[in-house]
């Protein structure tokens, strides 16, 4: 009997290390489908990512300075300000008119079907940038414009290539960012509970009170976060501007284009990479920013 309980004493342990065993290979398991989505996101960000930063830290021809220093002389601050600013205004109008029309939409109950239509038509207008959207209003609101043209028979004249101004600009930006402030407010917004407005009346508060006291508190955070999304959306905004411009614009992503491509003097191809590098850098900080923010939001929601 000794002898037998020295062989099988060892059986527990054994048994602990098969399951252990068959934990790590089942949590493998469950991992193994998300391999596809990190090799993707290697390739194609972590990789791009970290060449532009080896590059940006590179020499210059004609200088002692490294690229990311010579990134933030003569012009180039000012590529950075143009872009800031209109990140800035279209973020703020964007943001104050996608709030306002969903406020007006969720409160509105008829007809059901005109909800669901904004909210497609913000969903498509959102991801709509680039070559088709430049396009569109250069059709709309250019020189020879339908847009223009009407304008003109009420005794309205735009400024001569409007389109291609800092506030024209604006206004097409804002064709894209009204929508998706719209669709990051609407879960917000649906989000105040009737019983808060009950509550406000039943202790003799007026609509003015529950909106100073509840809803503008509450809604805050969401709209916060939502400008600071939008900023960084139209930071990094490319094609739309270059087409509008037709290469003029002074922003930061369109200069970019002209150093990579070699259009301007040979050996300053590490400007372009440090003019992205410092791109990175200022959508990494309203990135996490804006994730501070929509966490404190999203604590009305739970």
């Amino acid at each position: 009997m000794a002898a037998f309980a020295e062989v099988t004493a060892p059986e527990p342990a054994a048994q602990g290390a098969g399951s252990r065993a068959f934990r790590l290979r089942d949590g493998l398991t469950s991992w193994a489908g998300l391999i596809p989505f990190f090799v993707f996101l290697g390739l194609f960000l972590v990789v791009p990512t970290v060449s532009v930063f080896v590059k940006a830290f590179g020499d210059v021809e004609g200088s002692s300075a490294p690229a990311m220093t010579e990134a933030m002389r003569g012009l180039f601050p000012h590529y950075f300000r143009e872009s800031l600013t209109l990140s800035l205004y279209s973020a703020l109008i964007g943001g104050v008119i996608g709030t306002l029309l969903a406020l007006v939409v969720v409160r509105m109950q008829r007809p059901r079907w005109l909800r669901n239509l904004v909210t497609a038509f913000s969903g498509v207008a959102a991801n709509m940038g680039g070559i088709v959207l430049a396009f569109a209003f250069i059709a709309a609101l250019g020189t020879q414009g339908l847009a223009t043209k009407a304008l003109k028979t009420v005794g309205l004249e735009l400024p001569n290539q409007f389109i291609t101004t800092f506030w024209g600009l604006v206004v097409v930006y804002c064709f894209f960012q009204i929508p998706l402030m719209f669709l990051v407010m609407l879960p917000a917004i649906d989000g105040l509970k009737p019983a808060w407005r009950e509550a406000v009346a039943n202790l003799g508060g007026t609509s003015l009170t529950y909106w100073w006291r509840v809803g503008i508190p509450v809604l805050t955070p969401a709209a916060l976060g939502g400008m600071l999304l939008l900023f960084a959306n139209s930071f990094a905004a490319y094609a739309t501007a270059f087409a509008l411009s037709t290469g003029s614009a002074e922003l930061v992503s369109v200069q970019i284009r002209f150093y990579l491509q070699g259009d301007n003097i040979t050996g300053q191809a590490n400007i372009g990479y440090a003019l992205a590098a410092w791109m990175i850098l200022i959508m990494l900080a309203t990135i996490g920013i804006y994730l501070l923010v929509r966490r404190r939001a999203e604590r009305w929601s739970r």
